[in-house]
């Protein structure tokens, strides 16, 4: 079984943070309930003090964060009255003074808690605080890109003639198509593509299907081109340079042995690699 993206996606952001700031030691988790984060990620840690702490919403420093759904930090963990200090024991033991606390927020829900610390009562500069912020944010994207993948999926799984008209399909197959690259799951990114192809295969395809190999971007590229968007907006949708859209568009026309962007579209359906 593949590894949950949310705890790949943390540990990633938090060795970004570390190299980007010198911060000594990162830690986080997710929610697993409404009110109890987990402490599963860890990067630099001396004793094993912090692993699989439950924190919950209102309790320490990160309880505090999650129940603002805002940064917050002290300067020194073990005299700061502004919190409760449920967590001073396994705190203690790892050694650590100064502590920065970055909810993971996902449309005004929060999702985790990232830390930073230091071991020694200093304030932690606005460098690291926005590379905290920064890091956070790189986790919310990776799963605001998650939960629409897991929706659109569960929509696209429904036989075809409950999605409505032919072009709910093809918007459903092209916004999945340009999700895909930026899905880490392995696991969830081939079930993507697999539902990618089923809706392409429902639009029929003729005998021309199999006879032509366009590569994932060629096929992302007209994908968008089939649901109207201009180059500048296919390279916007999927990430990529204006220059480097036209570059695939026409590698795929040439394949398709099309003289237009429709005809490009219309060859693609007929081959069954669009819906």
């Amino acid at each position: 079984m593949s590894e949950p993206a949310e705890a790949v996606e943390m540990r990633a952001a938090l060795l970004r943070l570390r190299r980007a700031t010198g911060i000594p030691i990162t830690f986080g988790g997710m929610l697993h309930d409404a009110r109890r984060l987990r402490i599963a990620e860890i990067s630099g840690a001396r004793t094993n003090a912090l692993h699989g702490l439950a924190i919950c919403t209102g309790h320490g420093l990160g309880g505090k964060s999650m129940a603002l759904s805002r940064p917050c930090a002290v300067t020194d963990y073990q005299e700061a009255r502004h919190i409760s200090h449920e967590y001073d024991a396994a705190v203690s033991a790892e050694g650590l003074r100064s502590v920065l606390a970055v909810p993971v927020v996902v449309r005004r829900k929060v999702r985790g808690v990232l830390y930073g610390a230091l071991r020694r009562p200093v304030a932690l500069g606005d460098r690291a605080f926005d590379a905290a912020v920064a890091a956070a944010r790189d986790v919310e994207q990776a799963l605001v890109v998650r939960d629409e993948v897991r929706g659109l999926l569960a929509l696209a799984r429904e036989p075809v003639a409950g999605l409505g008209a032919w072009e709910e399909v093809r918007e459903v197959h092209g916004v999945l198509r340009a999700l895909a690259p930026q899905v880490v799951d392995g696991g969830l990114r081939e079930q993507l593509l697999a539902v990618c192809g089923r809706l392409a295969a429902a639009g029929g395809g003729s005998s021309l299907a199999g006879a032509v190999a366009l590569s994932p971007r060629e096929v992302d590229v007209l994908a968008c081109v089939a649901a109207g968007s201009t180059n500048a907006a296919a390279a916007e949708r999927l990430g990529l340079r204006p220059e480097t859209v036209k570059g695939y568009l026409r590698a795929a026309m040439r394949k398709l042995g099309a003289h237009t962007r429709l005809e490009a579209v219309v060859a693609a359906r007929r081959a069954g690699l669009l819906p």
